[in-house]
């Protein structure tokens, strides 16, 4: 950690979705090593303790909480928890998100693109919906909302997921407009291949019998000829709700390595 970052997020509560996954667990580590306590979010219970527990090793306070973000019911509750455990919320990373399949258009199964569409909108969505009153009465926050840059151009085969990230664009841009008379800034960051649990699971989709060529043909993608860390999706999350980016709303930032360039 660069030295002049320690405590900028001292007496913050940050309210994390996702945080089971390689993202949001070091969006999760980032934000508490940076003084924010920390509410972590996601269906996966024993991911949730197994980061909490590592928090609590290294000197940071966190509360997991798990909860499926296309519930309204389950995201009140992640919401309710965050004003009981820590008093409110001053930063949400909107970042839970689902792959869905590979797939032609044509041949894609209905079922999932409806579960990818309630995860990825619906659970971006009803998380703004009730995170942004408790900001306002707080006087204020930022929220970041996970895109990717399968929202900036189109992918074959894999049209739910493309779809989903798009739309997030499109919600980025208008909670900006909704929320800046409450002084919450509302941003968006679009990850190129990242070395994450969801994006091995797409290599083994394309390439069954050899994951690891699909992950040499990702490779190719970024100039930078690699995969990003989660470490770098998490800083620049960590810069768009710090008071560094307090001139910064309804922008679109690309985090790929030169995969879009």
């Amino acid at each position: 950690m660069n030295p002049r970052f320690e405590g900028r997020f001292e007496g913050k509560v940050a309210l994390i979705t996702g945080a089971g996954g390689g993202i949001g667990r070091a969006a999760a580590e980032r934000f508490a090593a940076e003084g924010a306590r920390v509410v972590l979010v996601d269906v996966a219970a024993q991911a949730l303790e197994e980061q909490v527990a590592a928090i609590a090793e290294a000197g940071g306070r966190a509360h997991g909480v798990t909860a499926d973000v296309s519930v309204a019911s389950e995201v009140r509750r992640a919401v309710e928890r965050a004003q009981e455990r820590f008093g409110g919320i001053d930063y949400f990373f909107n970042n839970a998100a689902i792959e869905g399949v590979i797939a032609p258009m044509v041949d894609y199964p209905e079922e999932i693109w409806s579960r990818v569409f309630d995860v990825n909108v619906k659970g971006v969505w009803l998380g703004l919906k009730h995170v942004a009153p408790v900001m306002r009465e707080r006087g204020g926050g930022a929220i970041v909302i996970t895109s990717s840059t399968s929202g900036l151009r189109g992918e074959a085969n894999n049209s739910a997921y493309n779809a989903s990230k798009h739309a997030v664009l499109g919600i980025t841009r208008t909670a900006a407009q909704e929320f800046a008379p409450w002084s919450i800034r509302v941003n968006a960051i679009c990850p190129g291949p990242v070395e994450t649990e969801m994006l091995h699971r797409i290599e083994t989709m394309i390439n069954p019998e050899h994951p690891e060529q699909a992950h040499a043909d990702f490779e190719q993608w970024p100039l930078l000829k690699r995969y990003g860390r989660p470490a770098e999706i998490a800083a620049m999350a960590a810069f768009l709700c710090s008071d560094d980016a307090s001139y910064v709303t309804g922008g679109i930032y690309v985090v790929d390595g030169g995969t879009v360039a």
